[in-house]
Order: C-alpha cells, then structure tokens, then sequence
C-alpha cells in the first residue's frame, strides 16, 4: 500500500513539561487521510514511539479509570513496524532540515484497496443505526465509523474528536480524525459503508424472523378438573 507522510514537530514551551514531540499525518495513496498521529517520548526520554488517534470509550479500568481505544491502527506487526519507522524518519528528516517533507518512494497517485464490515446498532434517543470499520489493503483499519440516520436518508460519519471553537449557534465545532481527500474516493466509500449497512439489517431482520418462526407453538392449558 502506498502512502505519504507528513510530520510537524511541536516546539517545548518554557515552564511547560510534554512527552509530545510531534505531529504526523498520513495519507493513503491522495485519498484517505490519518491525522492527529502522535509522536511522543518516554519518560527516560530515550526512546520515541508513535501513538495512534484515540477516542474515548464507555469502559472503564479495575480502577473506575476512562478507557482509550485508537480510532485506526495498523493491523499486521509487519505493517506497524513499516508505518512506525518511517513516521520516525519523517520526524528525525524534520527536526534535522527544519523543514516538514514527504517520506521518499512512498507517494502514489491511487485509489487503496478497501473493505467495510458494518452493524447495525440503534439506541433509543440517538441517530445511530450502525457502526462501520474500514480495513485497508488487510494492513490498517479505521474504527468508530458511524452511520447516522439524517432527515431524509441515511449518511457517514468519520471519527472527530471536539475542537475549542463554536459555530454560530454557540455548539461546538467537530473536526473529523480521518476521513476521504478526494470526492470520488468519498463516494465510493460512503456508498459502499451505506450498501453493507442494508445488507446486514436486512440479514438481521432475516435471522429475527427465522427464530421466531422456530418457536413452537404452546399447546393450549387443560381446563383444571375438581378433585373427587
């Protein structure tokens, strides 16, 4: 799978303590993009490592702790050695030119391979009507994809995480983690995600409709008779 990184370093500020060293973004072929990629370093500070974008979850620890779980990582060992090298190369190729840049032979103009698994899933009160995971190339995948049911049909929603700005009704601005560069790409996601959704609704609703039809029928209650 071909991709472009691109890596910002975060300049320390005096007084201030942070393990966050920088920013990187990736984009899959000039279609999908993975931002909010976190290069950080460990407390001995010998060591970097790379954090994928996380979202918070309802779980919670032994401790009564919130729960963290990465919106997108890679899949295989192989491919998170590969994608967590480079991004390291990317980020030490911009701390040492001073300026952000591509990883070289990396950068391809393409559609990536693709495949959705879908859910459905409703909560009383809540538009949601699935959730959605995308795998690439059977290397990355993308989670806590939502399908949403709108006004008059239903759409995709990317995972966002919630910015300090707010729109002009005073609520709260979201800005999608990941999501399609291109229109075409978009498309052909969204329409993909929207066509598995049906498909397993309608299984779903096949399946319910199948256990109730095995359900025997109860013989009618013998009319209770009076001792002698």
């Amino acid at each position: 799978m071909k991709y472009s990184i691109k890596v910002n370093e975060v300049k320390q500020k005096e007084g201030k303590e942070s393990n966050i060293r920088g920013f990187a973004t990736v984009v899959f072929g000039d279609s999908f993009k993975i931002t909010n990629i976190a290069i950080l370093e460990n407390k001995n500070k010998e060591q970097l490592f790379v954090s994928m974008p996380r979202y918070r979850s309802n779980e919670r620890d032994e401790n009564g702790g919130t729960i963290y779980k990465d919106v997108c990582n890679p899949v295989t060992a192989e491919f998170r050695e590969e994608l967590y090298g480079n991004i390291l190369e990317a980020y030490n190729q911009e701390i040492t030119k001073g300026k952000g840049q591509d990883v070289p032979g990396k950068s391809e103009v393409e559609m990536p391979e693709f495949s959705v698994s879908v859910t459905p899933y409703e909560k009383e009160g809540s538009s949601i009507r699935g959730l959605a995971r995308i795998y690439f190339d059977d290397s990355f995948i993308v989670n806590n994809v939502s399908v949403l049911q709108g006004k008059d049909k239903l759409f995709v929603a990317m995972p966002a995480y919630k910015t300090k700005q707010i729109d002009e009704q005073g609520k709260a601005i979201y800005q999608d983690v990941v999501y399609p560069v291109t229109k075409e790409f978009r498309e052909k996601l969204y329409s993909q995600i929207i066509n598995e959704y049906d498909k397993a609704k309608e299984q779903t609703q096949t399946q319910a409709q199948e256990r109730a039809s095995q359900v025997p029928d109860r013989a009618p209650e013998k009319e209770a008779t009076p001792f002698r």
